[in-house]
């Protein structure tokens, strides 16, 4: 009998040839496709990373840079700003790199829940934007507070971080949780409970902006529930690492 793959025949060729024509174009695209880009498990695994690392980063900020004591007069910021400008600008950095690795998180939430072409997907890219920049106008302003001169730099900077701080519970924390809560509870990517945490965590920062607006500087006791966030990221990064196995990359958008 006659080997159909001898290679003096020629026959190997054609006969791979014939299957590269006979397969369908989308078995060649996937296949192409999971070899350039990570598996389904490792893409969830990653982004969950993305998330933890950006929670630990910004406690770390948090933890370095208290802020100056509250009613300081003009030289004690002074002093304060001298004493501890180099952990002001670290836990500034910290504070405008860690949102970046949580909204990365989030953009791969949307991602993986087939959202990325719907209104709530595009709404919860719009939210990212605001809180990304609501934190980078922060942090200009922690910088801009070390400045010597003028004396009054400092004072000014920080009545703008407080006004700027107002804008975290008006609009960047429930334009940001709000639609990402929405887009979780229509997919399968977590369990439907940490969507409805999200809509009601949305909801209770624009409670609280409502409520406090007429309060120039925010108390501690209500700067410290925009932690809150933190504990929603953790443990959303971790149950998507344990269901990794079970998310499947979506075929659409």
């Amino acid at each position: 009998m006659q080997n159909l793959f001898l290679p003096a025949e020629g026959k190997p060729l054609r006969l791979i040839s014939l299957i590269y024509r006979a397969a369908p174009s989308s078995l060649i695209l996937k296949n192409h496709f999971m070899s350039r880009y990570p598996s389904p498990r490792n893409f969830c695994i990653l982004s969950s990373i993305s998330a933890i690392v950006g929670v630990v980063l910004l406690a770390t900020s948090f933890l370095i840079n208290p802020g100056p004591p509250p009613g300081a007069t003009l030289t004690q910021l002074v002093e304060f700003g001298r004493e501890n400008f180099k952990t002001i600008l670290w836990g500034g950095w910290l504070q405008a790199v860690a949102p970046v690795f949580i909204v990365l998180f989030a953009f791969a939430l949307v991602y993986l829940s087939g959202a990325t072409g719907r209104l709530v997907g595009w709404m919860t890219f719009f939210g990212a934007s605001i809180l990304m920049t609501v934190s980078l106008v922060e942090i200009t302003f922690y910088l801009c507070a070390l400045f010597p001169e003028p004396p009054t730099t400092g004072p000014m900077s920080l009545d703008l971080i407080y006004s700027v701080q107002h804008l975290y519970f008006i609009v960047a924390a429930p334009a940001f949780f709000i639609p990402l809560g929405i887009v979780m509870i229509g997919s399968q990517v977590l369990p439907r409970i940490l969507g409805i945490l999200a809509i009601v965590l949305g909801l209770a920062f624009a409670i609280l902006g409502a409520a406090t607006l007429l309060i120039q500087v925010l108390p501690m006791s209500i700067t410290a529930l925009a932690g809150v966030q933190a504990l929603w990221w953790l443990a959303s990064a971790i149950i998507l690492i344990v269901r990794a196995k079970q998310v499947p990359l979506p075929t659409a958008g």
